[in-house]
């Protein structure tokens, strides 16, 4: 089929590179010349495994472009997705760039003599795409949805890191759609996936979608609230709570004898609190949503509040080991929100920083992919290349993004150069390195050490 994605963001990108892959023929509309550039280039404008492979190989095969004129390919193609950014606002999301691509699309589509089909891949709140983005197509286009173009949902699953991965195999496909035309062309497009395929109206679509990064955020902070307890509690680790917990036959079932560890149990694991662009932005739209259906959600309200707290927690527990901040210069190490990616959007690195800025710390940082400076926080990190320099003279080091190559990284040489060795590892990625000796390294979810523990403390 011939399908043109409007935004080359992460989602459109993707979107656009994995169907193309999929035997579609795509373009990628932009309105970024450069970045359409350096797409049709082959260059991916952003940290994200195995899509530079398979950039280059539809690049070949002349099955994917990126291009600035919206108007010849949406005049090519059958499917349109709309795949542009919806940002937080105070109240629950933006929708200006939305509005301003349907807009557009809507004048194409007055003067187009098919039928075409309108997607809303974008995260949007139940009953966008059925008002809203209905409204803004047939105002502009002065055709009927139904009638002069077709209208759906189909709603992203990515986790950043495993996009392609999760575009090519996913676990489910979520169609929104009260048109069945609009139905059957939207299943041929994803006829080949082996995996279940959810028909629903676009109200149901684009809630289930909300539905999965709360509950993914309803258990992130479950499990620091958790840590925090641990915290307090002599002898306590949570690392062994976890494992206990994980064990129950409902969330690790055991199939012809062999234990099941699902990935969900991730999630089940204690943090410095989820970041990035999804699981924030949606719990607090989805809370916006519920209050202006005048529907409380206390318990999603909750795991905001104790997200947005667990940073400036794990700050005080640093100062309670090495003790007053100010005057101290604290390493981090990991920056992006999590590993996999570049993207700093609502990363907990970055909530730590600035709380140890306002404790007047200094704050250096090291991230394998992201380079300094990058005029973080006002350029008040000094981001370096090397996690040495990051780590010399410190009085701390905070491992806050689990990438696996920090467990690998030559620790006799980094705690040499740090004026105090202590180590607070915030994810558990750093439990099985040999630390040289006079090294204080501790893990969060631990409380104070006692001997009536009987367990290595670390």
């Amino acid at each position: 089929m011939n399908i043109t994605i409007i935004g080359s963001g992460y989602v459109g990108l993707v979107t656009g590179v994995c169907l193309a892959a999929k035997g579609h023929e795509v373009a990628c509309v932009d309105l970024q010349e450069e970045r359409i550039n350096k797409i049709n280039n082959g260059e991916v404008p952003f940290f994200e495994p195995g899509l530079s492979e398979l950039l280059r190989q539809t690049r070949e095969k002349n099955t994917f472009v990126a291009t600035l004129d919206l108007s010849d390919a949406v005049r090519g193609a059958q499917i349109i997705f709309v795949a542009v950014g919806t940002p937080s606002t105070p109240r629950g999301i933006d929708l200006s760039a939305i509005e301003k691509a349907l807009a557009s699309v809507g004048e194409l589509l007055g003067a187009a003599d098919d039928v075409k089909i309108v997607v809303i891949k974008s995260t949007v709140v139940p009953g966008t795409s059925d008002t809203f983005a209905r409204q803004v197509l047939e105002r502009s286009s002065g055709k009927i949805a139904g009638k002069g173009f077709l209208l759906a949902s189909n709603p992203e699953f990515l986790r950043e890191g495993r996009a392609v991965d999760d575009f090519m195999n996913p676990d489910r496909i979520i169609i929104g759609t009260n048109d069945a035309r609009a139905a059957t062309i939207m299943r041929q497009i994803y006829n080949d996936y082996d995996c279940p395929l959810l028909q629903t109206s676009t109200r149901n679509a684009e809630l289930t979608k909300y539905a999965s990064n709360a509950l993914l955020a309803t258990l992130v902070s479950f499990s620091n609230e958790l840590a925090g307890l641990c915290e307090q509690v002599p002898g306590a680790d949570l690392e062994a709570v976890m494992e206990g917990l994980h064990l129950d036959k409902r969330l690790s079932p055991s199939i012809n004898g062999e234990r099941l560890r699902p990935e969900i149990l991730s999630y089940l694991s204690a943090g410095p609190g989820f970041g990035g662009s999804c699981l924030p932005k949606d719990a607090a739209a989805l809370l916006g949503f519920a209050e202006d259906s005048n529907v409380e959600m206390p318990l999603l309200r909750a795991a905001l509040s104790v997200n947005s707290a667990r940073a400036g927690k794990i700050v005080r527990l640093l100062e309670k080991q090495i003790g007053e901040l100010r005057g101290r210069r604290i390493a981090l190490l990991g920056l992006a929100f999590k590993p996999g990616t570049d993207d700093l959007r609502d990363s907990p690195a970055l909530r730590i920083a600035s709380a140890l800025l306002d404790a007047e710390a200094t704050v250096s940082a090291f991230d394998p992919v992201l380079k300094g400076p990058a005029g973080l926080l006002d350029l008040r990190i000094a981001v370096h290349d090397h996690a040495v320099s990051a780590l010399q003279d410190s009085d701390a080091a905070v491992l806050v993004t689990a990438w696996p190559q920090f467990a690998e990284l030559p620790w006799e040489q980094l705690t040499r150069v740090m004026r105090r060795p202590f180590v607070l590892d915030c994810r558990g990625a750093l439990r099985n390195v040999s630390w040289p000796a006079g090294t204080q390294y501790t893990r969060i979810g631990t409380g104070p050490a006692t001997e009536l523990s009987g367990e290595r403390r670390g």
